[in-house]
């Protein structure tokens, strides 16, 4: 890392103001209160609580939870990620099984599965991914699996493995415009990325998705050409929401983009033919996963 390259220290951007149309409804519902009390009881472990997601009443009432694997250091340091950055803990051999116990204790329709970044590992973690994915297979055969993957430094025998153990969708996020990348994602690479998704469709993945933030200081042509982008390397579903600031430490929020634009963006992800598109401020990559299989 160069001198000048940005760092979550650096930001120290004070929290923006949110608009009215960011504001979150506490969840609530019979199915919530279920799986809320399974998750306290059996101390599962799930992105929807620990990120505080505001879909979460949402997703859990249709049976819809995100799982993340492979510990909770990530040792990438982007701007805008609440993740710990640093040195990983040992690899949990055990770990898939534990996943897919939480799956079957949670009654999980359709799980998401996502992960920090490892790239300490020669594998970049993709055993342990494919490892997870054939244990839920065993314990929940009736549950369908998104995957969401890090870019694996564009290794195809790493995404290779996740490939053959054929989960319904395989997502990889964009997160930014081009322009923005490296301030944004910092080690990633925009290209790498726009490879990787193409990689999976022509490996046969049958659905592969990714996801942007807004709210960066992004320009609209910027969003549109990403959109473009993302087509051409045959990417069916995309999400498309408001970036916010985990901290004061974070990447601060440029922006916070209007109901109005968000529908924009939708109407012209559609035009190009991508399958499924959600867009708006709260909309999370899991955001209504279980209708992206179909």
């Amino acid at each position: 890392m160069t001198p000048d390259t940005p760092t979550k220290e650096k930001a120290n951007v004070p929290h923006t103001k949110k608009p009215k149309w960011l504001r979150v409804k506490l969840p609530t519902g019979k199915k919530y209160t279920e799986l809320r009390g399974l998750v306290d009881k059996y101390q599962l472990n799930t992105i929807c609580t620990s990120g505080s997601c505001p879909n979460m009443g949402e997703c859990w009432g249709e049976g819809t939870a995100t799982f993340m694997i492979l510990g909770n250091i990530c040792t990438r340091s982007c701007g805008f990620c609440g993740v710990k950055t640093g040195r990983p803990e040992t690899v949990d051999w055990e770990e898939p099984e534990k996943v897919a116990r939480s799956i079957k204790i949670m009654n999980i329709k359709h799980a998401v599965l996502t992960s920090v970044d490892r790239d300490d590992l020669k594998d970049g973690g993709s055993i342990i991914w494919a490892e997870t994915i054939q244990a839920v297979r065993r314990m929940n055969p009736s549950t369908t699996l998104e995957t969401l993957i890090p870019d694996f430094q564009g290794n195809t025998t790493n995404i290779d493995r996740i490939v053959k153990v054929h989960p319904e969708v395989v997502s990889h996020n964009i997160e930014t415009v081009r322009r923005l990348t490296r301030e944004v994602r910092i080690q990633a690479k925009y290209d790498q990325s726009m490879e990787v998704l193409h990689y999976l469709k022509t490996a046969g993945v049958r659905r592969t998705k990714s996801g942007i933030m807004l709210g960066l200081g992004e320009k609209e042509e910027e969003v549109i050409q990403t959109l473009h982008d993302l087509r051409a390397a045959e990417v069916d579903v995309v999400t498309i929401g408001q970036y916010l600031q985990p901290s004061k430490k974070h990447l601060g929020v440029k922006n916070f983009i209007p109901p109005e634009q968000f529908a924009k963006y939708e109407a012209i992800g559609k035009d190009l033919g991508f399958r499924h598109v959600e867009s708006g401020a709260l909309v999370r990559s899991s955001y209504k996963a279980h209708k992206h299989i179909h």
